[in-house]
């Protein structure tokens, strides 16, 4: 068994790693202060290919594997996780249904642009009502001679202000599971509306809004899948996407830990330097094993996906074990460095605000739990 990186991996994670440290961390506390969507950043993501890193070639994309695209997704939220969760929703939860459940007609339409950075991608899930429980969702496709007509209401979704392409679940039944069916819709579509944009306790520059579908009509060419996939098309495209909410988990806490460390170097305490005081190397060495370990729970997941593997309980366990790690590393980052650490002059303000949300979307730590305790109560 090989636990080195290969060539091609090690590559991929040199190459994001010089491009968040020279292009992104430079430009974030101007981007941060304005709310501002980083456009020209996202483009030369997707100039560089990581907006469709595990999209083949022959659709535009980088033609790499799940595994490339944790670790890149890694370093960038190292940086920055406000870039990291736009790369995110574009790849793993809109480029990824339409490469495993598209047509080819469809996967043609629109994975370049998606995987190139000409259009920005998103996925519509949840709403008021249907968080964790997705058998609730109200929003509804009634077939007609054109097509489909979609109305109803969903909240809290990544990128859409900014999206041209909407992978939407919408129920065209009222069977629980049965009754859901995937739509491209495409965001210029009359009836498709975002309302606002929401503010937010972190991810600053990552937009989240709601969306409004009012008489909203889509051809028949834009089902995914067949009527009645929705409920496995939102399960598969969970289960991919939990694996890289860990791997932003992984990067945000690195680079809380790095700060950290940095900051203790320098900073003197009773005549000694802070990273002297045992109490302080035995709390940088929890933090440095913590991370360690769900980098690897998160590889694992990554590479089982790979492989074809039912990645089912691997992502919920990345999942759960690297979200709940993140928040104690902020927290612990924050700590070390005392009075200064609450201060927006410092990045880990940024990191402790912005990691909180990642217990909650794709799956809360709960439905993580409840997905790893049902393996053991059959």
């Amino acid at each position: 068994m090989d636990f080195r990186l290969s060539e091609e991996h090690a590559g991929i994670r040199n190459l994001m790693r010089e491009f968040a440290e020279k292009e992104v961390r430079p430009r974030i506390k101007e981007f941060e202060e304005k709310g501002k969507f980083p456009k020209e950043l996202v483009e030369k993501l997707g100039e560089m290919g990581f907006m469709g890193i595990f999209v083949p070639e022959q659709y535009g994309g980088m033609g790499s594997d799940i595994l490339a695209y944790a670790i890149a997704e890694e370093e960038l939220a190292r940086v920055w996780a406000s870039l990291a969760l736009i790369m995110s929703a574009n790849n793993s939860l809109s480029g990824a249904p339409i490469l495993e459940w598209g047509n080819e007609d469809q996967k043609k339409k629109y994975l370049a642009s998606l995987a190139q950075g000409k259009a920005l991608g998103c996925y519509a899930l949840t709403e008021p009502d249907a968080g964790s429980d997705v058998t609730r969702i109200k929003t509804r496709a009634v077939r007609n001679d054109n097509g489909w007509v979609i109305n109803g209401t969903k909240q809290f979704i990544t990128n859409v202000a900014k999206a041209k392409v909407c992978v939407l679940i919408a129920r065209t039944s009222d069977h629980p599971h049965h009754g859901l069916s995937a739509f491209i819709v495409e965001t210029s579509t009359p009836g498709f509306s975002v309302p606002k944009i929401e503010k937010k306790m972190g991810l600053h520059c990552s937009p989240t809004s709601p969306i409004v579908l009012t008489d909203c009509q889509v051809s028949h060419a834009n089902m995914l899948g067949q009527e009645g996939d929705g409920w496995k098309v939102a399960m598969q495209t969970l289960n991919g996407g939990r694996i890289n909410i860990a791997a932003q988990a992984v990067g945000i806490a690195q680079g809380a830990f790095e700060e950290a460390v940095n900051y203790a170097r320098n900073r003197q305490m009773f005549g000694k330097r802070l990273i002297d005081l045992q109490d302080c190397q035995h709390k940088l060495a929890k933090m440095e094993a913590q991370i360690e370990a769900s980098r690897w729970l998160t590889w694992y997941a990554a590479w089982q996906k790979d492989q074809g593997h039912d990645v089912k309980l691997a992502a919920a366990r990345a999942k759960w074990f690297a979200t709940e790690m993140v928040q104690k590393i902020t927290y612990d980052a924050l700590q070390i460095h005392g009075g200064m650490g609450y201060m927006d002059e410092t990045p880990v303000e940024r990191m402790f605000r912005d990691a909180r949300a990642l217990t909650l979307y794709e799956g809360a730590s709960e439905v993580q739990l409840e997905v790893l305790s049902r393996k053991f109560l059959k």
